[in-house]
């Protein structure tokens, strides 16, 4: 976590000369953050490198965002040749770390997450990319890339595609809003009174609502108890009027993307050599199974049920060893 070359030039341009640049986290791709720090004040730079990543999507949707009210950083200065964006500093007060520390607290910090997913969906989706039936393969297909061969496992990939387009049309159809993709705890951070900020939105589309309850309630990255999960659920629908519809095309989206999650996460220990995610596998295949018991999904169980037996459904690591 050394500072990129240009980073004291470019926080001295935007007014953060002699700022002390200390390290806070890098994720799961090439973007890294640090926070600068000049007497009382703090703004965080993210180091997004070029050609690997591009942080125009961030600074695009993140001011989208704030224009209509919700809590997302403000951008302070941009460097596109060198990757470099400087925006506001939320802490590191983070909605997952809280909850876990205090349980008894968490009804009320997911209501509120869920009230900002409600607020979203009164907002046309604009100008960003659809979350049409090719995305939606192309990431459920992450699984059978990546998974499957890493247990020894050669799939039917041709009945795992048709699985799929039997189920998709339910979260094709209707109303589209800008989906944030990776609407978690890990990624809502408190920043007083309780308001949620918002991260890591760079890779929003124009799709269905409930993608994001659903990478809120089947958190990849915490255990998110059954219970709570439907107490959310029921709010959202009773507030929004949402009824049978919305619960088949939770479910097909929650299948879909825990299936992602799970090639991704093998993906990141294959190639990658990031050996902490395929351990969080075995609770994404437990959200998993959880859709797959939806009568909306009888197509694609069959298809798991076919393939990958329960005793090769968990960590990788584990299963390849």
């Amino acid at each position: 976590m050394i500072p990129p070359a240009g980073a004291a030039d470019f926080l001295a341009r935007h007014g953060w000369a002699g700022a002390d640049i200390l390290p806070v986290a890098g994720d799961a791709s090439f973007r890294r953050y640090f926070r600068a720090v000049s007497g009382e004040r703090s703004a965080i730079l993210m180091d997004a490198p070029p050609p690997h990543e591009d942080p125009r999507p961030f600074i695009a949707i993140a001011q989208w965002l704030v224009e209509r009210g919700f809590a997302a950083p403000a951008i302070h200065g941009v460097d596109l040749d060198q990757g470099l964006v400087l925006i506001d500093d939320f802490g590191d007060v983070r909605m997952c770390e809280t909850v876990n520390d205090a349980p008894d607290g968490s009804t009320a910090l997911y209501e509120n997450a869920i009230d900002i997913l409600i607020r979203l969906r009164g907002h046309e989706a604009g100008d960003v990319p659809a979350y049409d039936a090719a995305v939606l393969h192309r990431e459920a297909d992450l699984l059978t890339e990546w998974y499957c061969p890493a247990i020894g496992i050669m799939p039917d990939q041709a009945g795992y595609d048709a699985a799929w387009d039997a189920v998709f049309d339910v979260v094709l159809a209707g109303v589209k809003v800008r989906v944030l993709r990776d609407y978690h705890a890990e990624n809502l951070m408190l920043i007083g009174d309780g308001t949620l900020g918002l991260l890591d939105f760079q890779d929003a589309l124009a799709g269905h609502p409930a993608y994001d309850l659903v990478s809120l309630l089947q958190d990849a990255r915490r255990d998110v108890p059954p219970e709570l999960e439907a107490v959310m659920l029921e709010r959202y629908k009773q507030i929004t009027g949402e009824g049978g519809a919305f619960d088949a095309a939770y479910h097909v989206l929650g299948a879909q993307r825990n299936a992602k999650i799970i090639g991704i996460f093998t993906r990141l220990w294959k190639r990658d050599g990031k050996t902490r995610y395929p351990t969080l596998c075995p609770r994404v295949w437990r959200y998993l199974e959880r859709d797959l018991a939806h009568p909306a999904l009888a197509p694609v169980k069959a298809w798991f049920d076919a393939n990958i037996p329960a005793d090769k459904r968990g960590d990788p690591m584990l299963i390849a060893a």
